[in-house]
């Protein structure tokens, strides 16, 4: 697959604070790329700057190849950015996907192409069109802002909390649209969400970010502190009912994040008694999700007000027989969590 973007020792400062550092990243063209995070990780200074409305402090930027010298007009044309509340033109939802067609003095098959954007979006022209902006529910405005992104068929399309404050179904919808923008016009996507079960049913893989920094290319438990140092030298973290998580090696601080792949995480209905393993803590199942392109499920559970997530695949899920709802026991080894 040819690379759309490639970044090279991108670093990004603030006040002299370091805010985000990427040794090499690499994204296809034509891909759908998930970037989630907690707050404070680095995701939306990315997107700016994949964008183009922010500069590096430092590195290499490639688009389609070449090294970013200039930033220009023509080249932030070429990647669209819709925000988590893109505000609406005090104007009809028609004007409003329109714009962008009218501003770059586009108007041949003008009307055409903004009906089939709505249709894109769920969204019936012939009911919505003439409607004005203050007509619309939450979800409605966050489904004609992208609307106004697809009418441009552009060759990046950068989403930064999509589906942030908007209903279930809405998201659905946006889901699908940009699947179908990909599908249509090769629209690279690349998006940026909290929502990681919607970020993983959307995106044909998933970045995970913590502290600037990107630390994989698929989701990662986060464990938060405090850690409590054990007579036996082990490092330990309570949670809300009572129930211990039991580390190895010791964090730097007190309040150290541990990270734990869910391929680390094995799922049981009992505990499993003779083990290696040292954990083993029991939950609920909350959710569960069909990872695109892999035949694997991620199971996200509940245990004692923490949730952990472990990918597990179609035929152990068979055999397991959970649903959400389901009790089971969270297993894993103490030195598979890592420090950051």
């Amino acid at each position: 697959m040819t690379n759309i973007y490639e970044l090279k020792d991108v670093t990004q400062s603030y006040g002299g604070r370091t805010v985000l550092e990427v040794p090499e990243m690499k994204i296809g063209k034509g891909s759908i790329v998930g970037i989630t995070g907690p707050n404070g990780s680095g995701k939306s200074t990315l997107l700016r700057i994949l964008a183009f409305l922010e500069r590096p402090v430092s590195g290499r930027v490639f688009f389609r190849g070449e090294p970013v010298i200039e930033i220009d007009e023509t080249l932030r044309r070429e990647a669209t950015l819709l925000l988590q509340e893109s505000k609406l033109l005090k104007r009809t939802v028609f004007d409003n996907v329109a714009y962008g067609l009218r501003a770059r003095g586009i108007k041949e098959g003008l009307s055409a192409k903004v009906n089939h954007a709505l249709e894109m979006v769920g969204l019936d022209p012939g009911d919505f069109a003439g409607r004005l902006w203050f007509q619309l529910s939450g979800g409605e405005s966050q489904r004609v802002a992208l609307a106004s992104r697809l009418v441009l068929r552009p060759e990046v399309l950068l989403l930064d909390e999509p589906t942030a404050s908007i209903d279930a179904s809405s998201g659905r919808i946006i889901a699908r649209a940009i699947v179908d923008a990909r599908e249509r016009f090769g629209t690279t996507i690349v998006i940026v969400s909290h929502d990681i079960d919607w970020a993983y049913t959307a995106s044909d893989e998933v970045i995970s970010m913590f502290s600037g920094r990107i630390r994989s290319r698929t989701i990662e438990n986060i464990i938060p502190g405090p850690w409590e140092e054990s007579r036996d030298g082990t490092y330990c973290r309570r949670l809300e009912d009572g129930q211990v998580i039991t580390a190895v090696r010791g964090p730097e601080e007190v309040y150290s994040t541990g990270l734990l792949d869910p391929e680390d995480i094995i799922l049981s209905l009992n505990d499993p008694g003779n083990t290696s393993a040292r954990n083993t803590i029991r939950g609920t199942v909350v959710r569960m999700n069909l990872e695109n392109g892999e035949g694997n499920v991620l199971v996200t559970v509940n245990a004692g007000g923490t949730i952990f997530t472990s990918r597990v695949t179609t035929g152990s899920l068979s055999k397991l027989g959970i649903v959400p709802g389901s009790p089971v026991v969270v297993v894993f080894k103490a030195n598979s969590i890592r420090w950051v």
